[in-house]
C-alpha cells in the first residue's frame, strides 16, 4: 500500500474533523453551550455523553454485516453525508429557534446531535477495518500519531477561532455559526478519506443466519479470551475521565472570571497537550501497553491539580495533561486490540470493545448525580479512584513484542 498518500488522507480526515468538532469540544464549550439553555447540571451531562457515544449496539451491528464484506468504502461515505448533515442542522436548529423556546432548541439539538453520534457506530467500525488494511503494524501507530497531532493543530486554531465567535457575537447566535461553519470544514476531510484505494479483503467470515446467533458467537469469543477482556476492562475504566471532565469548567466558573478567550485558551492548550503527547506516543510505537501507563498516571495527576488547587494556572495544566492523555488512550487501545484479533474476526472484536466501552461514555450522566448531591470534591476523589482501577487492569495487559 501507499504509505504517504494514505497518510497523508488519514491526517486530512482527522484534521478537518477536529477542526469541526472542537466547537462542541465536550469538557469546555458544548457544557456552556448547553447550560445556556438548562440550568440542569444531569441535562449537561447527557449532552456530553451524546456526544461521545450516541453509538452502543449499532456498532455490533454494522459487525454482523461489516465481517463478510471484502470492502467497507461504499458504506462509509454514507456515514460521512450522515454526519456532516446532521451537524450543520444542530447550528441551523440553534440559529432558527433559539432562546425563543429553549427547549425545542434542546430537543432538536439533542436528535441531531444522536444521529452524528449514531452514525459513527458504524462508521467506527468501517473506518477502523480500512485503517487495518492499509497500515501494517508499525506503520499504524505512526499515521494515527500524526492524525491526532494534525488533529490538535486543528483543535488549537478551532479554539482560537471558537474565542473570536464567542466574543464577537452574542449567544445562541454565536453557537449556530460554530456549527454550521464547521460542518462545511468537516466534509473537506471526509472527502479526501473517501479516495484512499481500499485493497479487497480475502479472508472473510461468513455470516451467521440471524443477528441473535452473532451475538451468541460474538460473546462466545469474548468468554473464551482473556486477552481480550483484561483489553476491554483497561479500555472502559480509561473513560473514567468523563465523571468529572463536563463539569470541570462549571466548577472553574465558580471561582475564576470565564471571557470568551479563556474558554478557547483552555480549548487550545488541551489541544496543545494533545500535539505534544502525540509526538511523545510516535516515539513510543509500537510499545504500546507503556503508552497505556503512561497515559493513566498522567490522567490520575490532572484530576489531583484540580482538586487541590483552584486557579487559572492549575486549570490550564489540567486541560494540558487532559489532552496529552486522551490521544495515548486512543491509540494504545486500538493497537492491542489489532494485536489480539484474528483477521477474519476484526470487525467483531472491535464491535466488541467498542459496544462493551462504550458504557464509559455515558460516565457523564452518574457524573452529573453525584455532583448534584455530593458535590464537586467529592466527584473528582471518585474520578481518581475509577482511574486507578484502570490502571491495575493496563498493568495486567499482555502485549506480544513488548
Amino acid at each position: 500500500m501507499d504509505y504517504k498518500s494514505n497518510n497523508i488522507k488519514n491526517i486530512l480526515h482527522g484534521f478537518f474533523l477536529a477542526l469541526a468538532m472542537t466547537i462542541a469540544e465536550p469538557s469546555t464549550i458544548l457544557p456552556l453551550i448547553v447550560h445556556h439553555f438548562s440550568d440542569s447540571a444531569v441535562v449537561v451531562g447527557i449532552f456530553a455523553s451524546l456526544l461521545r457515544g450516541g453509538a452502543i449496539v449499532v456498532q455490533l451491528f454494522a459487525a454482523f454485516y461489516a465481517q463478510t464484506f471484502q470492502k467497507v468504502m461504499p458504506y462509509l461515505k454514507k456515514v460521512f453525508a450522515a454526519r456532516v448533515i446532521s451537524w450543520f442542522l444542530i447550528g441551523l436548529s440553534i440559529l432558527l429557534v433559539g432562546d425563543k423556546n429553549p427547549t425545542l432548541t434542546l430537543i432538536l439539538f439533542g436528535i441531531f446531535l444522536f444521529i452524528f453520534s449514531f452514525s459513527a457506530g458504524f462508521g467506527a467500525i468501517y473506518f477502523m477495518e480500512i485503517i487495518a488494511k492499509v497500515f501494517d503494524k508499525k506503520s499504524r501507530g505512526k499515521t494515527m500519531a500524526n492524525r491526532q497531532f494534525f488533529s490538535a493543530l486543528a483543535a488549537i486554531i478551532s479554539g482560537g477561532i471558537a474565542g473570536w465567535v464567542l466574543s464577537e457575537f452574542e449567544a445562541p447566535q454565536s453557537y449556530a455559526y460554530l456549527f454550521m461553519i464547521s460542518a462545511i470544514l468537516m466534509s473537506i476531510g471526509m472527502i479526501a478519506f473517501s479516495t484512499i484505494k481500499e485493497p479487497i479483503k480475502e479472508n472473510v467470515s461468513i455470516k451467521e443466519k440471524s443477528f441473535r446467533e452473532f451475538l451468541k458467537n460474538a460473546f462466545l469469543l469474548l468468554k473464551e479470551d482473556k486477552k481480550l477482556q483484561v483489553q476491554i476492562l483497561a479500555m472502559l475504566f480509561s473513560y473514567s475521565f468523563l465523571f468529572a471532565l463536563p463539569f470541570v469548567i462549571l466548577e472553574a466558573k465558580k471561582t475564576i472570571t470565564l471571557t470568551g478567550w479563556l474558554i478557547g485558551g483552555f480549548v487550545t492548550i488541551t489541544m496543545i497537550g494533545a500535539l505534544i503527547g502525540n509526538l511523545f506516543w510516535k516515539k513510543l510505537a509500537p510499545k504500546y501497553k507503556e503508552i497505556f501507563l503512561i497515559s493513566y498516571i498522567l490522567m490520575i495527576l490532572a484530576f489531583l491539580l484540580v482538586l487541590l488547587f483552584t486557579n487559572e494556572i492549575s486549570y490550564f495544566l489540567f486541560f494540558f495533561l487532559v489532552g496529552f492523555s486522551m490521544d495515548g488512550f486512543k491509540i494504545a487501545g486500538m493497537n492491542i486490540l489489532f494485536e489480539i484479533a484474528p483477521e477474519d474476526k476484526r470487525p467483531v472484536y472491535v464491535a466488541l470493545q467498542n459496544n462493551l466501552t462504550s458504557i464509559g461514555l455515558f460516565f457523564s450522566i452518574p457524573g452529573g448525580f453525584i455532583l448534584e448531591k455530593f458535590g464537586f470534591k467529592v466527584l473528582d476523589i471518585f474520578t481518581i479512584i475509577m482511574l486507578m482501577v484502570g490502571l491495575f487492569f493496563a498493568l495486567k495487559l499482555k502485549v506480544e513484542n513488548e
